[in-house]
């Protein structure tokens, strides 16, 4: 969009936008104004996700209800009238989107099932199934920081929409004006009427059973009275994790006071992200008061979970692929003891997932899928095994970026279910003399070394926007070697491999089996570059990623080597 058009939009937002915007829009600079008005918000597989704001490329009332006109019109052709569950976390104004969405869904026909509080991203996805639904909306924005919200949609099978869906849906908002093309009707009206509902309260105390059931201690005696503590990060986790830890035997689990209530600003933790040490840190303050071995956190929509376990007088962080090899180990190994393991088992993980998790499967006689980034790819994939009357093929599925499902009751990453499972992973480990740390290293003596680690680029902005693309096409260029490692070749899966769908990602394979894969986030302006590092210990496999690293981001800031 030139400047022209950027203004002429920004002119009729002046005129007809919410009331509620109208102070900040004639607040805006000519920068800011470019920012917000120079695109339209991006829909895709994630949905919406975007900055808080008025303007086309920000998260408002006007966009969530232009997306939810879009959606509407496109489940009516290809659904019917059906219903849609509707489900929202504690950041700034989700309560707000989620009955827009609500009001606008009604408006069309669309009967809508609400809850009456904020709950996780996974009691979103059971409530689809659970209600019949023909689609469910999640209004979140996952980790990111503060200023941010989101929308994410879902499908009839409980899934994130996958790229077709995704096109398809994104096809009818182009064709709505935000402004003259939503229908939208008073929420209370709607309620009354019955075109609203509140989810029943049945649906949360399903969501837990079906938690509950995927314990794999059996009759193991172990001790569950160690401390605990966790944090939901100010976010949805409180109620369903709590509930579920302590209706499982975990009575010694301490919160963190200053973010266990619902806090969209997150005072304490400007980014709610369990991946950073930041966001556990005064978790890990509350376990050395409390004598606590570990400490967890689940992010704002309770779909992924952060641990820091106790090693020595340390506190050490545990990254995403550990949890998920450790949790791997454990499912695999629990399921051999009580005797059901499926015949032809099933792990799942993603392409950027640590390539150990194949290794490990492959000593358990477990098939490992791997899927494009994203957990709707592994959601997808249980769908699949269900048309094929395999579901219970599936043990585990998990990614790098710390989302583990261990059943398929729900079609998305469970932070209640992974809480569960690393308490009890914990205590069986504890019944044999080991932390998870130990576990962890005996593992890798099994099936070698693998530092796996994450660099993100923030390009924020129109100009930024382009500019990822550029690095994009550097990269797709490469050969030769980086650092001091040859460059064995590069796959491009906006070609579409292996049967993937086609996606703007690229994986730079290199000589001893490592790899880098470089994708564009597709919920941030942010350019990510996964590092999978091989080495004959941990110290020679660090020491060559310091060096892949630095080489890596001297393209990516500077265009060379």
């Amino acid at each position: 969009m030139n400047q022209e058009h950027i203004q002429a939009e920004y002119d009729r937002w002046r005129t007809l936008a919410d009331p509620s915007l109208q102070r900040e829009l004639t607040e805006m600079d000519e920068k800011t104004i470019t920012n917000a008005f120079f695109r339209n918000l991006e829909f895709g597989t994630g949905g919406l996700r975007g900055e808080i704001g008025p303007g086309t490329n920000r998260m408002n009332i006007h966009t969530v209800a232009k997306a939810t006109q879009g959606l509407a019109a496109y489940l009516l052709r290809s659904k019917g009238r059906g219903c849609v569950a509707i489900s929202y976390d504690s950041r700034i104004l989700s309560d707000t989107f989620a009955r827009v969405a609500a009001q606008v869904f009604s408006s069309n026909g669309i009967s809508v099932y609400l809850y009456d509080r904020l709950m996780p991203t996974p009691c979103l996805s059971f409530a689809v199934r659970a209600l019949e639904c023909v689609a469910g909306v999640m209004i979140t924005a996952s980790h990111n920081p503060a200023q941010y919200n989101g929308y994410k949609v879902y499908g009839s099978d409980g899934c994130q929409i996958t790229t077709e869906t995704a096109n398809q849906i994104l096809a009818e908002i182009e064709k709505v004006d935000l402004f003259a093309d939503v229908v939208i009707q008073d929420f209370e009206e709607a309620v009354k009427k019955g075109e609203i509902r509140y989810v029943p309260e049945s649906v949360l105390d399903d969501y837990l059973t079906a938690v509950k059931a995927q314990s794999l201690l059996g009759d193991e005696s172990v001790d569950k009275s160690f401390p605990i503590v966790y944090t939901p990060l100010n976010g949805t986790g409180r109620e369903p994790v709590l509930r579920i830890l302590k209706e499982c035997g975990y009575d010694h689990v301490v919160t963190v006071s200053q973010q266990e209530m619902p806090d969209g600003r997150f005072p304490t933790c400007p980014y709610p992200n369990p991946e950073e040490r930041e966001a556990l840190s005064l978790g890990i303050s509350r376990a050395g008061e409390v004598g606590a071995e570990l400490v967890l956190a689940t992010d704002p929509d309770c779909d992924r979970v952060g641990a820091a376990v106790l090693e020595g007088e340390e506190y050490v962080l545990l990254t995403g692929n550990e949890m998920g090899l450790l949790l791997l180990d454990y499912v695999c190994t629990r399921r051999k003891s009580l005797g059901i393991m499926p015949a032809h088992p099933v792990f799942i993980k993603t392409i950027v997932t640590s390539e150990l998790g194949r290794r490990i499967a492959a000593l358990h006689g477990v098939e490992t899928k791997d899927v494009l980034t994203g957990f709707k790819f592994i959601g997808e994939q249980i769908g699949l095994l269900e048309q094929q009357g395999r579901v219970d093929d599936y043990i585990l599925g998990f990614e790098e970026s710390y989302g583990y499902l261990s059943g398929s009751y729900v079609r998305d990453k469970d932070g209640v279910d992974a809480a569960l499972l690393i308490c009890e992973m914990t205590a069986y480990h504890r019944a044999r003399g080991l932390s998870l740390i130990a576990r962890l290293e005996e593992l890798y003596r099994q099936v070698g070394y693998c530092k796996s680690t994450l660099l993100t680029f923030a390009f924020p902005g129109a100009e930024g926007f382009e500019r990822m693309q550029g690095i994009m096409e550097r990269f797709r260029q490469e050969n030769g070697s980086l650092g001091e490692h040859s460059i064995v070749q590069v796959l491009d899966y906006t070609a579409g491999i292996d049967g993937l769908p086609k996606s703007n990602v690229l994986m730079i394979q290199l000589e001893d089996e490592s790899c880098v894969v470089i994708r564009p986030s597709g919920t941030e302006p942010k350019l990510k570059a996964y590092f999978s590092v091989y080495g004959s210990d941990r110290e020679v496999a660090e020491a060559e990623t310091e060096k892949l690293q630095r080489e890596i981001q001297t393209i990516i800031e500077f265009g060379e080597k």
